[in-house]
């Protein structure tokens, strides 16, 4: 069994988590991958053997890899991501971070989650993405997000407006500092910092959230995601920011944005007693009161 292994960061902290890992791997005769960056930090930092086996881009993980680990937190875990896209192969995430949605194993349960795995009990949980048309095709081949697309102001104090359609038909234009389309997994993200709802993971919907409006009746929208969403600005500026999931571009006066759902989906494993609904509870801190 081939297994991927993708982190960012290395430091006094984790390393030793890192260490687990690869020895659980090699304990149960599974072979790690371990992306090239992290590797080198590896070798330099914790006498990782040359010899181990690396990928370096999405082509070394179209076929022969049957899981892949994310270490860190949610933003490892949508970098991640941009390696797998839609070749199918499910993702576990340990939670090296903070808060920790996406990745929430906690690197403490590093081989409890892996001999689940290996006894197969777990379930793939699919979680949709966005797929964005631009006219200059701004994002190439990346034009996909697992969280959110935004568009926002850039260099300026002043407020844009973000004029939005939804399947053809004009749906409202928001006079704010950007507009957040995001997905269910996207929920938990900068929307919800910007008052968005919190959507379970299967839920097939877009939401779109503004960035704060200056119109006081305007708020967050839930919408089907088989509508494509149709978007472009105007402001006092020639040019603005579009962002897929924290990667930027610049994007000029009323161009158009086209935001369909991709045609796949990511699977994400998960475990009975680790459901999204106990992650929200324990990670939002719901019925908690300091008073008791």
């Amino acid at each position: 069994m081939n297994v991927s292994v993708y982190g960012r960061k290395v430091n006094k902290q984790n390393v030793n988590y890192y260490l687990e890992l690869v020895q659980i791997l090699k304990e149960f005769g599974w072979n790690p991958i371990i992306h090239s960056d992290l590797k080198q930090l590896l070798i330099k930092k914790a006498g990782l053997p040359e010899s181990t086996d690396e990928f370096s881009s999405h082509n070394d993980l179209k076929s022969g890899i049957d899981l892949s680990l994310s270490i860190g937190g949610d933003g490892t875990f949508i970098q991640n991501v941009k390696f797998i896209r839609d070749s199918g192969i499910p993702i576990l995430g340990v939670n090296t971070g903070r808060l920790g949605f996406l990745s929430n194993i906690s690197k403490d349960h590093i081989a409890e989650a892996i001999g689940l795995v290996r006894d197969k009990k777990y379930v793939h949980q699919e979680r949709s993405l966005i797929r964005v048309e631009t006219e200059r095709d701004i994002f190439g081949e990346d034009n996909f997000a697992l969280n959110e697309i935004t568009l926002q102001k850039k260099d300026t104090s002043s407020m844009i407006t973000v004029h939005a359609s939804l399947e053809g038909k004009y749906l409202n234009s928001y006079w704010a500092d950007g507009l957040i389309v995001a997905t269910p997994s996207g929920s938990t993200a900068y929307s919800l910092s910007c008052g968005g709802p919190i959507i379970t993971p299967g839920c097939q919907v877009h939401i779109l959230t503004p960035i704060a409006p200056h119109n006081l009746n305007v708020s967050p929208i839930v919408v089907p995601d088989h509508m494509p969403i149709k978007l472009n600005i105007e402001g006092r500026n020639r040019s603005y920011l579009i962002s897929l999931d924290g990667k930027s571009h610049s994007i000029r006066q009323n161009e158009e944005v086209i935001i369909h759902k991709a045609d796949y989906m990511v699977n994400v494993i998960k475990f009975e007693e680790n459901n999204f609904l106990d992650t929200i509870r324990n990670k939002m801190l719901w019925g908690k009161d300091k008073r008791n």
